[in-house]
């Protein structure tokens, strides 16, 4: 019983967990307004336990609205975002915004407003809740 209860704490809280580690996210260099660079072929995959969010930066120039998004980790992210914060004035020549979120494509466009359907708990939560609920049933029925 109290075998199968450490194999399920161990796969649970040990390894499910950084299956989930990995993000996905827009990459590209100062693209047009025209085009934000949230197409598919622009997806890509951030480096596992290093690069855990996505960062969005809009500049306004004279040329226009210029893009440029792209893996970060989560201390450059921010550092990056609080730095250009004075600079950062939507509508206004030579603003520069810096964003950073940590879910999967957050970098792309603004999603559609959809109705509260809550959050959804990440798969490593969910496997070890399974794993869990499956020792405490076998633990019972021996």
């Amino acid at each position: 019983m109290w075998l199968l209860f450490g194999a399920a704490t161990f796969w649970g809280l040990v390894l499910a967990p950084g299956f989930g580690l990995q993000i996905q996210c827009y990459q590209c260099e100062e693209f047009q307004l025209n085009n934000d660079c949230s197409a598919p072929e622009f997806i890509v995959n951030c480096t596992v336990n290093v690069q855990d969010m996505c960062q969005k930066e809009v500049m306004e120039k004279s040329s226009g609205i210029l893009y440029r998004k792209s893996c970060a980790s989560s201390a450059a992210c921010l550092i990056a975002s609080a730095g250009y914060q004075s600079f950062c004035s939507p509508g206004k020549m030579n603003s520069v915004c810096i964003s950073c979120c940590n879910t999967p494509l957050c970098n792309g466009p603004r999603p559609k407003k959809r109705g509260n359907s809550g959050t959804v708990p990440k798969a490593g939560i969910l496997t070890t809740l399974l794993l869990l609920k499956l020792a405490l049933l076998s633990s019972v029925h021996c």
